[in-house]
């Protein structure tokens, strides 16, 4: 199998948002997962729980959406601030109906993106808050002082203001947020989006929200009547195997299951560009991004958890997902702002799973960390024709290739879907001889289903690779079953 990555074929930048996170107030996912409170026995910095800190840290996460998710619209802030024995409680109807004790609020989420030192991304209340409360909420966190709502932050500990980068206005408006038409909550955005102002230097991203899957209705009504208005227009797409009643195990499933997920990671591919050519229609210059903002593979709740909860295992078949959606978003980078991967701790596709004092890095994590070199690299276009996987009668790419450079070096990443043979590829490389260096990691495992247990956390995790060779301009890798694979090649 043979093909070319064009040196100096550029498609674009690939952001760094494009590796973002998405963490809501669900289940173990804020409590447990990240804050675990400042009496905790468990090693914490304010509350904050030191393992997770450091595992995330690792990834180096450029931005974190929050409060959600469906929990956005019914989030108060201002029940959030202050001190915790004053604020007020609320249920938390969307997710098991449990009581949100508002201990992690808008000062514990900032001191969050501190230490990781990423950039926050606030979701508002449309459907059930009002515009004076976003307005408010922007003003409390931006403004320098000499007001209510920024005295009141001093009041309570923070003296300057925070830098918000990213105010999304609502989420799933057309669901969970509120069930409104798009002209409706075109309308809506507008007027939200007019009272998120920008003080003392500040440059706020606004993102309105976009549509479910593929209702490109949704993306043509918010295009025609709000653009002018937005910066990022989202988009939500879940890989489930399954129906929405019956998705699937996450670890127990056989070869039909794994086909057909990888086979609907794939299909994120015919939603970028089918949103992508009517956003393109609307904004030609590509100045509005696409914000991917809630993406990943959704199973059934793990037996004997809360289903509320979205509690899930993650093993190899989700890092490969993981890969497959990351590629796309490089094919696609010129238009595709930020995604953010749901969700960070605990909840559908984490990164990272606690329980009690334990926790454990998931196979995505290591995709993550792995696939961080192509941040901030210019994309590559390659040529490449993967031959088939086929499954009963359907048939999906066997390999997907993605490759970006910066100054000196080259990062080619491979995701190799089928779980039963070896697939041998050769790269015509311009550049590339004998003696260019070259290194790689691999993530795979012997079983479809290999997943960290906190008995067993290190059962899949990254090694070093050795099976390529550079001769005569080409780059011939030898790709294991079910595997990812990442190849620095040294141009310099």
């Amino acid at each position: 199998m043979k093909g070319t990555v064009k040196v100096n074929d550029v498609i674009g930048r690939i952001s760094k948002h494009i590796y973002g996170h998405f963490q809501e107030h669900l289940g173990r996912g804020i409590y447990d997962g990240i804050w675990v409170g400042k009496d905790s026995e468990i090693d914490h910095i304010d509350g904050i729980r030191t393992d997770v800190l450091k595992a995330l840290q690792a990834l180096h996460i450029p931005v974190l959406r929050w409060p959600g998710g469906c929990f956005a619209d019914e989030y108060h802030w201002a029940n959030g601030v202050g001190d915790l024995s004053e604020r007020k409680p609320m249920v938390n109807t969307h997710w098991g109906g449990t009581v949100e004790s508002n201990a992690f609020g808008t000062h514990e989420f900032m001191a969050l993106c501190e230490l990781l030192e990423c950039e926050p991304y606030i979701c508002g209340n449309v459907g059930s808050g009002s515009v004076q409360e976003l307005a408010d909420w922007v003003e409390y966190m931006t403004f320098p002082k000499g007001t209510p709502m920024s005295d009141w932050r001093i009041q309570n500990g923070k003296q300057e203001p925070w830098q918000l980068t990213y105010v999304g206005v609502g989420n799933e408006s057309w669901g969970c947020g509120g069930n409104m038409t798009p002209e409706y909550y075109a309308d809506l955005y507008k007027r939200y989006q007019t009272y998120v102002r920008e003080f003392a230097g500040q440059r706020i991203y606004k993102i309105a929200c976009g549509a479910n899957s593929n209702d490109v209705n949704w993306t043509k009504v918010l295009m025609e009547r709000a653009a002018q208005w937005m910066d990022g227009l989202s988009l939500h797409y879940y890989t489930v195997p399954g129906t929405w009643e019956k998705k699937g195990s996450a670890t127990e499933f056989d070869e039909d299951e794994w086909f057909i997920t990888l086979k609907k990671a794939y299909e994120m591919e015919r939603l970028v560009e089918d949103h992508g050519e009517i956003m393109d229609r609307y904004d030609p210059d590509k100045r509005i991004g696409m914000i991917i903002d809630e993406w990943g593979t959704w199973y059934d709740p793990e037996p004997g958890t809360n289903p509320g909860f979205l509690y899930q295992q993650n093993t190899l078949r989700d890092a490969l997902v993981a890969a497959l959606h990351f590629h796309i978003f490089h094919r696609h980078c010129e238009r595709i702002h930020m995604a953010n991967i749901a969700q960070t701790v605990n909840v559908l596709q984490a990164m990272v799973l606690t329980k009690d004092e334990k926790m454990l890095l998931t196979p995505t994590y290591h995709v993550f960390h792995m696939f961080q070199v192509h941040q901030e690299e210019d994309a590559l276009e390659v040529e490449f024709v993967s031959p088939p996987y086929e499954r009963k009668g359907e048939k999906i790419p066997q390999v997907s290739v993605s490759a970006s450079r910066s100054s000196g070096k080259m990062h080619i990443s491979y995701c190799h879907l089928n779980p039963h043979e070896q697939t041998e590829i050769s790269l015509a490389i311009e550049g590339i001889d004998e003696q260019t260096k070259v290194t790689g990691r691999v993530l795979t495992a012997d079983r479809m289903n290999a997943h960290n247990t906190f008995d067993e956390p290190h059962s899949v995790q990254p090694k070093d690779f050795q099976q390529m060779t550079v001769k005569s301009g080409e780059l011939t890798v030898e790709l294991p079953p079910m595997s990812v694979v990442m190849i620095t090649v040294d141009l310099a």
